[in-house]
This record gives structure tokens, sequence and C-alpha cells, in this order.
């Protein structure tokens, strides 16, 4: 699988909007609005905080993304988790690999070898057609099975804040169950 080789992760940080995703259980099937935010520590692991909006209610997780072989220069990244999200016990590791990141980072097709995960993202919360539609193609090319994309609705801007409104992690519990 084809990843981005030199990912500036500096210039990566910031906020993403899921633009289109493979459904998971780790996520509400209602969500809305979702959207990562990515911070740079000083020992170069990433602060990762995953939200998503149902019913008006935020829901978010916290984890850590780092190298998975700081000598590589390939964008290969693992993620982890603590679940469940209000009581962090167990953790749970997973691939994040940048597939394609377009030179102003303004949108990046992430997925992971496993075929089973894949993110559409933008730096806004909604994205052009015609860019949507390469992204579908390389995702496509790597052999990903497109027809299992969904796109991510944004109504409503979410508040900037971290401070709206939560669930304290009861989505995830939802989830589970497919809610």
């Amino acid at each position: 699988m084809k990843v981005v080789r030199n990912l500036d992760l500096e210039r990566y940080m910031g906020r993403w909007y899921e633009i289109a995703c493979f459904p998971s259980r780790f996520q509400p099937r209602d969500g809305t609005n979702t959207r990562a935010t990515y911070t740079l520590a000083g020992d170069g692991s990433v602060k990762v905080l995953n939200e998503t909006w149902t019913d008006g209610r935020r829901g978010h997780i916290e984890g850590t993304a780092y190298r998975a072989d700081p000598a590589s220069d390939e964008a290969k990244l693992k993620v982890k988790f603590y679940v469940p999200p209000f009581l962090p016990i167990f953790p749970v590791v997973g691939d994040y690999w940048v597939l394609h990141v377009d030179d102003a980072y303004s949108y990046a097709l992430v997925g992971q070898p496993s075929l089973n995960y894949l993110w559409i993202l933008c730096r806004q919360p909604h994205m052009d057609e015609e860019v949507y539609g390469q992204l579908v193609e390389r995702a496509k090319e790597e052999g990903y099975d497109v027809s299992k994309l969904k796109k991510t609705a944004h109504p409503d801007p979410p508040p900037e804040t971290e401070q709206s409104a939560g669930d304290r992690g009861v989505w995830w519990i939802k989830s589970l169950f497919g809610r």
C-alpha cells in the first residue's frame, strides 16, 4: 500500500473534518459534525481528540498517535485510545496510515493495511465533489471497497471549544450495540 513519505507532522496538526468514512463500531451511526484535532507533543507524539455530535450532544475520545517506525519516512502511524472513554482501562491500538495529503495539507486520505477502515478528511466541513471523487478513486486503487464509504453530515458548525455539552463517553457503549 502506497503511503505518504516525509509527512510534515507540524503542518498536519490542527482540525480535520470527517467528510466520509467506513462505518465502524467505534463511532455512533447517527453522528454528525465529526472531526479530529491533532496536537504535536514535545516528545514527537500526537495528541488526538476525536469528536462527534449525536442529538446535539458531544461525544469524544482522546488518544495518542506516534510513528510506527521512528526511523522510517513513511506516514505510518499507530494510534492508541483507552476504552471505555469515561473510565480508561483498556488500550486499543490501531494503524493510521496517511495514503494521500495534498500539497496545501487541506485534505487527506487515511486508511489501514487491513482495508477495514478508511477516512476522507478535510480542513473544512465540506469538500469539493471533484476532489472527493479523486480521493475515492485513489482509495479504490489501493484495494478499498469504496461502496462502503458513508458521507458524514455537517449540518451545523459545531462549537469550536472542547467544552460543549458531552455524554461522557456513553456514545462508545451505545456504539457497541449499533446505535
